[in-house]
């Protein structure tokens, strides 16, 4: 490949999806550069694994961030993918697309390439949706989607009884007409494996000759000559070496893109200048409007079995193992959230604000450097999980050093707004009506955490900073009308985008791999748009 016109930098959820498109009618000459390693990895393809990546540092950026006063003074633990498929390679899989009013959000910023309508189709035509094709889903699309409605626990019927009883009806598609309701989540998983984006569109493409995908290549700064990006310097073998290309694309993620380009000198200017790193764009918004989603737990012991009876003990996980291993079915097939929903705190809403998340499963007893999926709690749990779906709480990272390797800064802000500790207030009061409905509180024996005892809303309060965290899914770092314009191009520059979740114009209310995914879809065709082909 003597010369590239495209350079990827990164191939998680978006830079795979940019790979796939910008490579498919063999024009173009594609190189994506990986920090991480391959996706070929057991406990990866294996949906239930994800637990065993959770800290795992060779397939894991593993960030932290600073003591967090909203969350009673806590640092909290940001796993980001690190390997090919990035995110979507080690998250929990559920497919979200969020609400169409965020959509009508991103449109109002960036035009109606990035409207509701645009978001539908691309959506449609990115899907394989087992569900079938309607006015909301699509099929025969390169991404396969679980509907997800064979061998669930039988606590969801349950979790889903309890919730209309306490007001929130069952929906039948969180991605269809109306995202509010209770139900189950569709799924990236095909045929029992991880569908990840590597999996999907990257690996695929991979068969192309004018596509070269690098792994463990680091990227360590973006080159210019002026104001034109000419291509990157990566780390190889303990040394630097230069490779140029027509045009450079960051697709890094929320923390490693706005990291980046601070390295290469655009971002806050002070602060660059004051780490010896020559400023070539002063930008305060580079790696600032930092949004995320902060959840935490209700944790039941219950009186009837749940998944912490099976993958307890060894001859259970025996059992699930061989299960797996001769028909690919069975709950290491499938992601622990199997149900959740989507609802409002207050009637005067005009759309849900919070999420939940059933997991037949509960892992109060903690276990050192392990995410214990695998090796739940030694009685019979059960979770209700919840997150925030519009927090107006803002953080900020920016690098520490001019060391490309050191970590940035990572400065969350949780629960910094009133409104935002309003409303997790009443979410969680909500988590203890949904309990005490009679389907659940047949089955219930008693409320482990926080637990019966925390009544008042201070208590609540302060149980829900203590042990709120991530959700995994921060973004808006490189947003849309601060850093890059509508055409995704890094504002002050020429020859240099970025394309991932850092880019978004506002947090979707939901999980972030669909809108991930749809922000490589949509980037590429903006791309190809402006190189006219």
């Amino acid at each position: 490949m003597a010369e590239i016109d495209y350079l990827i930098v990164g191939a998680g959820s978006a830079g795979s999806v940019l790979a796939e498109r910008l490579s498919a009618n063999g024009k173009h000459r594609v190189l994506v550069l990986e920090a991480g390693g391959t996706d070929r990895r057991f406990f990866v393809q294996m949906p239930l694994g994800y637990g065993k990546l959770f800290y795992n540092k060779a397939l894991n950026w593993a960030y932290e961030t600073d003591a967090d006063p909203g969350l009673g003074g806590n640092c909290d633990y940001w796993p980001r993918g690190k390997l090919l498929g990035g995110s979507s390679a080690i998250n929990a899989m559920v497919w979200v697309r969020g609400q169409r009013a965020d959509y009508e959000e991103w449109g109002a910023i960036g035009g109606p390439d990035w409207g509701w309508d645009s978001a539908l189709a691309a959506y449609r035509a990115l899907e394989d949706n087992e569900a079938g094709a309607d006015a909301w889903r699509g099929q025969g699309g390169p991404l396969f989607i679980s509907a997800n409605t064979d061998g669930l626990h039988p606590l969801v019927r349950n979790y889903l009884a309890a919730c209309a009883a306490a007001g929130l009806p069952e929906t039948a598609d969180f991605n269809g007409a109306c995202q509010e309701g209770a139900g189950v989540y569709q799924m990236t998983i095909k045929g029992g494996r991880r569908n990840s984006a590597a999996r999907a569109f990257l690996r695929p493409a991979m068969q192309r000759p004018n596509l070269r995908v690098r792994t463990h290549t680091q990227v360590t700064r973006v080159l210019f000559e002026g104001k034109r990006a000419v291509g990157v310097e990566v780390a190889q073998g303990g040394a630097r070496v230069v490779i140029r290309a027509h045009e450079v694309i960051l697709a890094g993620g929320a923390i490693n893109s706005p990291q980046l380009l601070q390295l290469s000198g655009i971002g806050p200017g002070a602060h660059l200048a004051g780490l010896g790193v020559p400023v070539l764009v002063d930008n305060p918004h580079v790696g600032g409007n930092l949004n995320d989603h902060q959840g935490l737990n209700y944790t039941y012991r219950m009186r009837v079995p749940t998944y912490n009876d099976i993958l307890r003990p060894w001859w259970g996980k025996l059992r699930v193992g061989l299960q797996y291993l001769l028909t690919g079915r069975g709950v290491l097939s499938k992601s622990i959230n199997h149900a959740g929903g989507f609802f409002r705190t207050s009637p005067e809403m005009t759309r849900p604000n919070m999420q939940l998340y059933m997991q037949a499963f509960s892992t109060l007893v903690p276990r050192l450097g392990e995410r214990p999926l695998l090796t739940p709690d030694p009685f019979s749990g059960l979770s209700i999980g919840l997150s925030n779906c519009r927090p107006t709480s803002r953080g900020w990272l920016k690098v520490r050093s001019s060391d490309p390797f050191a970590p940035p800064q990572i400065v969350g802000n949780a629960y910094s707004t009133d409104q935002d500790v309003a409303e997790m207030l009443a979410a969680v009061k909500f988590i203890r009506k949904i309990a005490a409905q009679g389907p659940m509180a047949q089955v219930i024996a008693e409320e482990l955490r926080p637990g019966p005892e925390v009544t008042s809303d201070a208590d609540l309060i302060a149980d829900f900073r203590a042990r709120s965290g991530t959700v995994y899914h921060p973004s808006c770092t490189c947003r849309m009308g601060d850093v890059v314009n509508t055409r995704l191009a890094v504002k002050g520059v020429l020859g240099l985008r970025v394309c991932d979740a850092s880019a978004f114009p506002n947090l979707i209310a939901g999980n972030t791999n669909a809108p991930a995914i749809l922000m490589g879809w949509k980037g590429a065709e903006v791309i190809l748009a402006d190189g006219q082909g």
